[in-house]
Order: structure tokens, then C-alpha cells, then sequence
């Protein structure tokens, strides 16, 4: 009779699931399983189901299978079946839509009280009907602001204020709580993204090559100069009064900048491509939305310069950490909510 050795390790002999990379990812976006039995049967291919709903797979080995997330997927456990068995069951984020029709080009923003402003920004020089939407926490959208050309950069100031830039027009403008809007200044080039310190000084990114600084009195200095961009500058401002830019152009290893507070510019990580919106977490980590070795969402970099994509997801465009404990993310057209579980930066 058969005997198995003493200390044989017994073959696997249905799906098993060690890992999933990432652990979030938007509807359609890809997703790595890692772990043993995962390839195809003489008969069929593995089945992939994502909370109940069956996921397209687009490649299966004995120890790796990527799927698809399906796009009426929520978060919920993700399972591998096959001819073979049954795997186990491990847990995927699925970021829920909040909003479509939009057209943001940068982060969105996010208010102390959760609301969530995005843009419909429109091509160069011509007008939309609405310029800016807010979103509330529980996805309701409503036109918010109208007759903003090309509304572009979205910047919430320390006093919960809106600002809006038009890289139409080079003019920032200050939105009140109904939605009104008053010309802050102007001059600012192709005016794309903004951010604010904690001093309640507000950055202006000119793609052309200019971040200007624009203090609470109006006064305006130019900051610092880059390298220009093909799309528009994404900011965000440290607790020390340092800006970290991206400036996407078309290479496939671009730099996050830091500017110090004295202008003084710096690569401060180097190895993304087409970084667009950024956002700092409490840790001190760096989320962006870029391609990380060929793989398009997410990206978060810790202090240490160590990057892996934490959401997966096509068309990522801008992030921002909401103060109910979420984190927004745009694409070309939609707003998207997920927990990751981390806490944004709060500068005061």
C-alpha cells in the first residue's frame, strides 16, 4: 500500500489565494492573485468571482491569475473556482462611483464637512454649461458653480473657502457658499493647479513653467520655475510650507518635485508615469495617480521613496483624502469614493 513520507508536503489540489495585489481597485481595473492551483483545467479556465459577480480573466498560471474588476462590483470577498475546487476567500476594495458626467482635469476637493467639488472643465476656450459640481458624501451631485471658463484647479482654503482656477483665462476666483463667485487675481498663465499652505497662502500652477505664490493680501511672487508641462501642474502643500509637484509630460520615468519653501526645487521621487493628482497622507506617504511599472492607478510612496500602486484603475486624473475617513479619486468623468484606511494630512 501507498504511503506518503514523513514530512512530504502534500500537492495542492484546489485554487489557493496567498495574496491579492492590490487590495483596491477601480470597477475595471486589474487585479493580481497570487498563490498556487490558479491556472486552467484540461476543460475549462478558472472562474473568478468579485462579492458574487463574475470577473473577466485576462491571465491564469499555477501560481498567478489577473482579473478584471467587474464594473458592478462592490467591496466584498473574491474567490477563485475551477474543475478543481474551491479557493479560499480573501477581500477586495471596490471604489464606488459617487458621480459621473464630469470633466475633471486635477484633484478634486474636499470640504471639512465631506462635500466633494469636481469640475467639468470642458476643451480650451469653450464655455459648459456648469463650470463646477459638489457631491455630497452620499453621492447626490448638483451644479454648483456656472460661467467659469475651463475651471481647472480646485483648492479649499484654510477657512473652508473655494477657490477656482481657469486656465482659460490665467484668473483664480473665490466661490462663496452659494456658489457665487468674485475674481481673486489674475495673470496667472494657463492656470492649472492650486493648492494652499497652512499659512493661507495659495500655489498656482502655470504649466508653462511658473508656480506662483499668492499671499492672503493678494500679493503675488513667483515661486519657482519647472520644466513646462503637456497637461497641467498638480499640487500639494506640506506642514513645513514645502509643494510637491507633478508636472506630467511624456516620459515613462517622471519625477515628484518638492519646492522648499524658499523655491529651491528637487526631485524628490523619480520613476512614475504621467503622475497627475497627488495628495499627502498623515503618515507621510504620497498618493498619486500614475503608472507605476506599467500598471495605471494609484500610487502610494512612502517616506522611505518605496512606491507600490494601491488602487488599481484606467483614467485616474486626481485624489484627495475626505475628512469622514475616505479617499476621492477622478477620473476623466467620474468621482469615485474607497476606504483605504488612511488619514490625509491636515496642515492646521
Amino acid at each position: 500500500m501507498f504511503s506518503r513520507k514523513k514530512n512530504e508536503v502534500p500537492a495542492v489540489t484546489i485554487p489557493r489565494i496567498d495574496d491579492v495585489r492590490p487590495a483596491a481597485a477601480l470597477p475595471g481595473g486589474e487585479v493580481e492573485l497570487l498563490g498556487a492551483c490558479l491556472g486552467p483545467d484540461a476543460s475549462a479556465p478558472p472562474v473568478v468571482l468579485v462579492a458574487g459577480h463574475a470577473a473577466r480573466v485576462a491571465m491564469s498560471r499555477e501560481a498567478k491569475l489577473v482579473f478584471r474588476t467587474p464594473q458592478q462590483a462592490e467591496t466584498g470577498m473574491v474567490e477563485v473556482r475551477s474543475a478543481k475546487g474551491i479557493s479560499n476567500q480573501v477581500p477586495l476594495r471596490v471604489a464606488k462611483q459617487l458621480s459621473d458626467g464630469l470633466h475633471p482635469v486635477t484633484n478634486p476637493a474636499v470640504s471639512r464637512s465631506g462635500m466633494i467639488y469636481a469640475t467639468i472643465s470642458g476643451q480650451r476656450g469653450k464655455p459648459t454649461p456648469v463650470s463646477v459640481v459638489r457631491v455630497s458624501p452620499g453621492g447626490h451631485g448638483t451644479p454648483f458653480v456656472s460661467g467659469i471658463l475651463n475651471a481647472t484647479g480646485l483648492a479649499i482654503a484654510p477657512d473652508d473657502t473655494l477657490y477656482v482656477t481657469s486656465r482659460a483665462e490665467g484668473n483664480v476666483y473665490r466661490v462663496d457658499a452659494g456658489g457665487d463667485y468674485s475674481l481673486f487675481v489674475e495673470g496667472m498663465g494657463v492656470a492649472t493647479g492650486a493648492a494652499f499652505d497652512a499659512e493661507g497662502n495659495l500655489y498656482v500652477g502655470d504649466r508653462s513653467g511658473t508656480l506662483f505664490k499668492i499671499a492672503p493680501d493678494k500679493q503675488i511672487f513667483v515661486h519657482a520655475t519647472l520644466e513646462p508641462s503637456v497637461s497641467a501642474y498638480h499640487l500639494a502643500a506640506d506642514r513645513d510650507g514645502a509643494l510637491f509637484v507633478t508636472a506630467p509630460a511624456l516620459g515613462s520615468s517622471e519625477a515628484i518635485w518638492k519646492v522648499e519653501p524658499n523655491g529651491d526645487v528637487r526631485a524628490w521621487y523619480r520613476g512614475l508615469g504621467r503622475p497627475q493628482g497627488l495628495a499627502l497622507a498623515a503618515d507621510g506617504s504620497i498618493f498619486v495617480t500614475a503608472n507605476l511599472h506599467g500598471q495605471r492607478g494609484l500610487v502610494r510612496i512612502t517616506e522611505g521613496r518605496e512606491a507600490s500602486l494601491a488602487v488599481s484603475g484606467s483614467n485616474l486624473v486626481g485624489v484627495a483624502f475626505s475628512p469622514l475617513g475616505t479617499t476621492i479619486l477622478a477620473t476623466h468623468d467620474a468621482v469615485f469614493e474607497v476606504d483605504l484606511g488612511v488619514e490625509g494630512l491636515i496642515l492646521s
